[in-house]
């Protein structure tokens, strides 16, 4: 007789609850007074500001999340928390935390937002308050110039003269390539309601002569001018795909002869749909963000692309694990 399932997968699958510490340590910022040595709970309390009644449990899950060390009764960073959690390191990953809380309390709607039919935590980045964007974006920051400064590093994007950031947030992509890339002008086209945002950030980095910022909306018209490179991140998974298709045959009216697109995000799917784990997974939260949006198959984005008039269609994966479509405008 076969012997009945455990049920692992399930109980792995509900040990959510080191995210939640990370979080709150995140929130808290208590890696940061860690980065002198350890320290004992009481120091650590009186250091970032709460009692230590409540912190010790956190204190101790944090070890048992392998983000703490205990010796004692002193606690420490692991080399790894040291490295990314510690605010004023050059790795500092703590600040994308309201970005984390967002999204997962978004998730936690997955079952009504399939029931109504409609997002119950819904992104509307035009209706959103000036502090929801800010804080929305400033957690998106880091990974943005991350991404810009790999398409220069590893996907060619140093050899463009006019690079459009489409939907581009904070500038982040733009802002790192034209400090990479002394040649190269960037603009940043969003929506009305972000595009403040996106000069504070633009103005902070100093480039204000380099990275223009215009309002304006791709899947209505093409913009003006003529650019050699378009980088579009996180922007397709917010569309329906009638929109996404305008949207690309508007860049593709955009663009130079002979230039490159560059697709990137989590959304990319392989045609099984249930890989990478990361973007079928992540599509529990657009369902609940995003109106009609979603992570896309590769073969869709293959017959967008094509139908839009662009060749030479290759897909790859980013070191941070994001996926990247190229595709380029015949001369």
């Amino acid at each position: 007789m076969k012997s009945p399932p455990e049920p692992r997968t399930i109980q792995k699958l509900i040990d959510v609850y080191p995210s939640f510490a990370l979080l709150a340590g995140m929130q808290l910022d208590l890696f940061t007074p860690l980065k002198a040595g350890p320290m004992r709970p009481e120091q650590i309390a009186d250091a970032i500001g709460v009692g230590v009644v409540k912190l010790k449990p956190l204190l101790y899950a944090l070890v048992a999340a392998e983000l703490l060390t205990v010796e004692g009764d002193r606690f420490a960073n692991t080399d790894e928390a040291n490295h990314f959690l510690v605010r004023g390191s050059p790795f500092y990953m703590g600040g994308i935390h309201p970005l984390y809380a967002d999204l997962w309390d978004a998730a936690l709607q997955t079952a009504e937002s399939i029931r109504t039919g409609q997002p119950q935590a819904k992104h509307d980045y035009t209706q959103m308050s000036r502090e929801a964007l800010e804080t929305f974006y400033q957690g998106l920051h880091p990974g943005a110039l991350t991404t810009g400064r790999t398409l220069v590093k590893d996907y060619g994007l140093s050899s463009c003269q006019r690079l459009l950031d489409v939907g581009g947030g904070s500038g982040g992509v733009a802002i790192a390539v034209v400090k990479a890339c002394s040649h190269i002008q960037a603009t940043v086209v969003d929506v009305s309601n972000v595009t403040p945002i996106t000069r504070r950030f633009v103005t902070e980095a100093g480039l204000s002569d380099r990275v223009k910022v215009i309002t304006g909306n791709i899947v209505e018209t093409p913009l003006d001018g003529s650019f050699d490179a378009v980088v579009l991140k996180s922007f397709i998974q917010v569309l329906s795909p009638g929109d996404a298709q305008r949207a690309l045959r508007n860049i593709n009216a955009t663009m130079a002869p002979g230039g490159t697109i560059y697709i990137l995000g989590i959304g990319i799917l392989d045609n099984s749909r249930i890989s990478p784990r990361g973007a079928a997974i992540t599509n529990t939260i657009f369902i609940n963000i995003y109106d009609e949006g979603q992570a896309y198959t590769e073969a869709e984005y293959h017959d967008w692309i094509t139908a839009a008039g662009f060749v030479n269609f290759k897909r790859d994966t980013l070191p941070d694990g994001l996926g990247i479509i190229t595709a380029q405008k015949p001369m």
